[in-house]
C-alpha cells in the first residue's frame, strides 16, 4: 500500500473548471438549536430547508472565496476578486421573511475595501429583484452592486475586489432580535434555480484528479457534514478511490425534532430528512451502498432527563465533547422507542432511493465515568435489574457485582435486538451490523466491564456483521492491544473473520495528522491481510481536512527483502560508521559544528568476503535479485551483532511496547532487524516469557510493567543494508590474481 498527506494541490495535478457559484459548493451555517440543510436539486439549482425554534434564529447560505471543505487535491481555487462576474438566479421561498420585508433576505459580503481595511456590506436582494416577494429573478453585478436597505438613501457602494465570503440570510416570519422561543417551531425553505454566473471571472479552477479504486471503504458522520451538500461530499469519496458501502453515522445532534421546550420529541426534522434523501439518491446514482449508523449518544441539552444513563449519585452520563452529549439508557422504554423510530426513518429513506437496507448499531454501551463509576443506576435500569453497588469497575469485583454487570449487559443486548427487530419489521432483508469500540469495552483497567459492554447476548448470529474499532490504540501505536482485543472479541462473540469489518482511524486534531495517519494506514493493511470483509477509514471529515491519500500497491521506499547476505564475512570486511557534520571555521580559527544526523550510518565493503568462483556466482545472483540498490536485505556485521542487557524502557503502568535499542555510551541505536529467537527480556533483572516481538524490532509485553520497572533486552541483530551502487564489477582475471573485488553496501535507517 501507499499513502501520503497532501496539504495543497500542486501545479502538475489534474485541474478542471467550474462555474463560480456552482450549487454543489454552497454551505449553510446557523446557531443551535435550529437546523438547516442545503441540497442540489438540479445542475443549476439548490434548495435550503430550515426549522427555527427561537425568534433570533438565522441561517446563512454561504459562498466562500477559499475552499476550506474539500480535499486539497479536489478543492476549487481561491479567487477573492468578484468584480468581473455577474450572478443571477430565480428566488422562490415559503415560510421565511419575504424579499420585501425588513430582515428579509440580505446578501452579506465580508472582505476588505480598496484600502485593505476590513469591511462588511449588506446588499438587500429585493433591491435587485424583479417579480414577487416570494418568486423573483435576482441579478447582481459585483462591479457596481450597492449595499443598503433603501436606495439611494442608504447607499453603501460595495468594493468586491477582496472578498472572503458572502452569505444570504434566512429568518422565520416571527424573527426579532430576542432569543425568546417561537410559539411553535417554524419550517421554511428557499430555492435558487437557474443559477448563472457570467463575465470574465465566471469560471474558476478546481482539482479534478481521480485516484484509482483501492481496497478501503469510507465512514463519515452527519454531525461533521450537515453544512455541506451531499453532492460535494460524495464527489470527494468517489475521486479519492473509496468504493463499496459507506458507513454514515447520524451522530448525536442536528437530526431530531424538538418541541417548544427544546426537548427531543420526534425522529427527523425537515432539513435533516431533505439532506438525507438527497444523500441517498446521490449515493445510489454513483453505485454506493449506505450503512445507516445510529448510536445511543444524544446531545445533552435536548435530551429528556428520564432518558439519560446515570451514576449511583444521580449524575448523568456525559461525554467529553464540548458541549457534551449524554448516553440513552437501554432500560428506558421511551428512549429506546425513540431510537427505533429514528432507525426506521433513515433506513426507509435509503430504501426509497433504491438502496439495500443496511443498519448499524453504533457503539452501544453503558457509560463509565473517568473514575470507574458505571452509569447503570437510572430509574429504568434500577427497576429492570436492581443493580448492587459498584463504586468502580476498575480492578477486581465481587460475585454480586459481576452478576450486576451481566444483568446490565443482558438489558443492553435486549435493547439492540429490539432496535434491529424494529427495522426488520419494515425491511425483513435488512443487514444488521454492530460496531464495538474495543478500547472502551475492553479497558485493561476494567477487566469485568466486558460483561456489560460486550455482552454474550451479542454473540453470533445476533448480527449479520461485527464491526470493530480501536483508534485509541492505533494512534498510540499500541498494535498489541489491537491484536489482543480483536482476538478476545472473536472468542467471546464468535463472528468469523469474513463476517467482520474493521474501522481504522481517527485523527481528532489536525496537528497529530503526520504522526497518526501512517499508523492508521498500516493498521488498515493488517486488517485487510487478516481477511476481514471490509476496512473503513474513520472518518471522511478528517481525510478531507488533513489531505490523506491512499492507494494500493507497494510503497517503493519501503522495499525490503528479509533475507541475509549470502556470503560469510571475515575480519577482512571493511566497516565504516559515518556522520554528516557541517564544520565552519571562522577567520580566527574557531569552529562551529552542526551534526545533521542523530546517529551514525554504517558503510561496508564486503568484497574481501568473496573467496571463490562460487561466491562470485552467488553474489551476482543476489545482486540481480535485489535489483541493485532497489531492495534492502540483512547483513550480519562481523564486529557488532549483539546487545546485552540493553535498557529499552521504564514502565509507567500503561505502556506495553518497547522498541529494541543498543547503547554506545550516550548514543543510542535503534535495532529493527533482531535475529529470530534471540531476544530475551528482563523486568528489573528478572527474566520474563510474557512478551511477543513485532516487526521492526518492537517488544510487546503481555502486561504493562509497573511504574519505575526497568525493561531490558538481550539480542542478536542484523543490519538492514542495500547495495550502494547500481552496478557491480567483478573481473574473473582480477579475482584469480588474488585481488579483492569492491562490493560497497550502505545501512538503511528504518527508524
Amino acid at each position: 500500500m501507499g499513502h501520503c498527506l497532501m496539504a495543497a494541490r500542486r501545479p502538475h495535478h489534474v485541474e478542471g473548471v467550474i462555474s463560480r457559484f456552482d450549487p454543489r459548493f454552497w454551505t449553510v451555517n446557523f446557531p443551535r438549536p435550529m437546523m438547516a440543510s442545503v441540497t442540489t436539486v438540479a445542475p443549476d439549482a439548490l434548495r435550503v430547508d430550515a426549522v427555527f425554534y427561537r425568534r433570533d434564529d438565522l441561517a446563512g447560505l454561504i459562498w466562500e472565496a477559499e475552499d476550506r471543505h474539500d480535499h486539497p487535491l479536489l478543492a476549487y481555487e481561491t479567487v477573492r476578486d468578484f468584480r468581473d462576474c455577474r450572478l443571477s438566479f430565480r428566488w422562490r421561498s415559503q415560510g421565511l421573511r419575504r424579499l420585501d420585508e425588513t430582515h428579509g433576505p440580505v446578501l452579506t459580503i465580508e472582505g476588505r475595501d480598496a484600502t485593505g481595511a476590513a469591511r462588511v456590506w449588506h446588499v438587500r436582494l429585493w433591491n435587485y429583484a424583479v417579480g414577487t416577494p416570494e418568486d423573483a429573478v435576482v441579478s447582481i453585478d459585483f462591479a457596481s452592486v450597492i449595499g443598503g436597505f433603501a436606495l439611494p438613501a442608504d447607499a453603501d457602494p460595495v468594493w468586491a475586489g477582496d472578498v472572503d465570503r458572502m452569505f444570504v440570510s434566512l429568518v422565520a416570519p416571527g424573527y426579532d432580535e430576542s432569543d425568546a422561543i417561537l410559539d411553535a417551531p417554524a419550517e421554511g425553505w428557499a430555492e435558487l434555480s437557474g443559477i448563472r454566473c457570467e463575465g470574465p471571472g465566471s469560471v474558476i479552477g478546481i482539482g479534478d484528479a481521480v485516484l484509482p479504486e483501492h481496497g478501503l471503504r469510507i465512514a463519515g458522520g452527519y454531525d461533521d457534514s450537515y453544512h455541506l451538500t451531499p453532492a460535494r461530499l460524495l464527489r470527494n469519496v468517489l475521486h479519492l478511490g473509496y468504493r463499496g458501502a459507506i458507513v454514515h453515522y447520524v451522530g448525536m445532534s442536528h437530526y431530531f425534532r424538538l418541541n417548544g421546550g427544546l426537548m427531543v420529541t420526534g425522529a427527523l426534522n425537515a432539513p435533516c430528512a431533505a439532506w438525507h434523501r438527497s444523500f441517498a439518491e446521490e449515493a445510489a446514482a454513483l453505485g454506493y451502498d449506505l450503512i445507516w449508523s445510529l448510536s445511543y449518544e444524544l446531545f445533552d441539552a435536548h435530551c429528556p432527563q428520564g432518558w439519560k444513563q446515570r451514576a449511583a449519585d444521580g449524575s448523568p452520563a456525559l461525554t467529553g465533547w464540548v458541549p457534551p452529549s449524554t448516553l440513552l439508557s437501554p432500560a428506558n422504554a421511551q428512549a429506546m422507542a425513540y431510537l427505533q423510530a429514528v432507525a426506521r426513518a433513515f433506513v426507509a429513506i435509503g430504501v426509497a432511493a433504491g438502496l439495500a437496507p443496511k443498519f448499524q448499531v453504533g457503539e452501544p454501551w453503558w457509560w463509565v465515568m473517568g473514575d470507574g463509576r458505571p452509569c447503570i443506576y437510572d430509574a429504568a435500569a434500577v427497576a429492570a435489574f436492581d443493580p448492587v453497588a459498584v463504586p468502580s469497575v476498575h480492578g477486581a469485583l465481587s460475585a454480586a457485582q459481576r452478576d450486576t454487570l451481566d444483568a446490565a449487559g443482558a438489558v443492553l443486548a435486549a435493547s439492540t435486538a429490539a432496535l434491529c427487530a424494529a427495522v426488520r419489521a419494515d425491511h425483513p432483508a435488512c443487514e444488521t451490523l454492530l460496531l464495538a469500540f474495543l478500547p472502551t469495552v475492553l479497558d485493561a483497567r476494567a477487566p469485568e466491564a466486558k460483561r456489560m459492554n460486550l455482552p454474550i447476548g451479542w454473540a453470533s448470529p445476533a448480527f449479520d456483521v461485527l464491526q470493530l474499532e480501536d483508534y485509541d490504540w492505533v494512534t498510540a501505536g499500541d498494535s498489541a492491544s489491537t491484536r489482543d482485543g480483536v482476538a478476545l472479541a472473536e472468542a467471546r462473540l464468535g463472528y468469523p473473520v469474513e463476517r467482520q469489518d474493521y474501522f481504522s482511524g481517527f485523527v481528532l486534531r489536525a496537528e497529530d495528522g503526520a504522526a497518526h495517519w501512517p499508523l492508521i494506514a498500516a493498521t488498515a493493511e493488517v486488517a485487510r491481510a487478516r481477511g476481514v470483509r471490509g476496512v473503513h477509514v474513520w472518518a471522511l471529515p478528517q481525510v478531507l481536512r488533513d489531505g490523506f491519500l491512499y492507494w494500493d500497491g507497494e510503497d517503493a521506499v519501503e522495499a525490503f527483502d528479509d533475507v541475509l547476505f549470502p556470503l560469510e564475512l571475515g575480519a577482512e570486511a571493511e566497516v565504516m560508521p559515518e556522520f554528516s557534520t557541517a564544520v565552519v571555521t571562522s577567520a580566527g580559527g574557531r569552529e562551529s559544528r552542526n551534526a545533521s544526523w542523530a546517529g551514525a550510518r554504517t558503510r561496508y565493503d564486503v568484497g574481501p568476503g568473496v573467496r571463490s568462483e562460487a561466491d562470485v556466482a552467488a553474489l551476482l545472483a543476489f545482486f540481480r535479485a535485489r535489483m541493485g540498490p532497489a531492495r534492502g536485505f540483512r547483513l550480519r556485521d562481523p564486529f557488532d551483532a549483539e546487545g546485552a542487557d540493553e535498557v529499552i524502557g521504564t514502565g509507567d503502568g500503561v505502556t506495553r511496547r518497547f522498541p529494541l535499542v543498543k547503547h554506545y555510551g550516550g548514543a543510542e541505536r535503534r535495532i529493527t532487524r533482531p535475529v529470530a529467537g534471540s531476544v530475551r527480556v528482563t523486568l528489573d533483572g528478572v527474566a520474563t516469557q510474557g512478551f511477543a516481538l513485532e516487526p521492526a524490532g518492537t517488544v510487546v509485553l503481555d502486561a504493562a510493567p509497573a511504574t519505575g520497572v526497568v525493561v531490558s533486552a538481550s539480542f542478536d541483530f542484523d543490519v538492514p543494508v542495500r547495495f550502494a551502487e547500481d552496478r557491480l564489477s567483478v573481473a574473473r582475471a582480477t579475482f584469480l590474481a588474488g585481488a579483492a573485488a569492491s562490493v560497497p553496501l550502505v545501512e538503511v535507517l528504518e527508524a
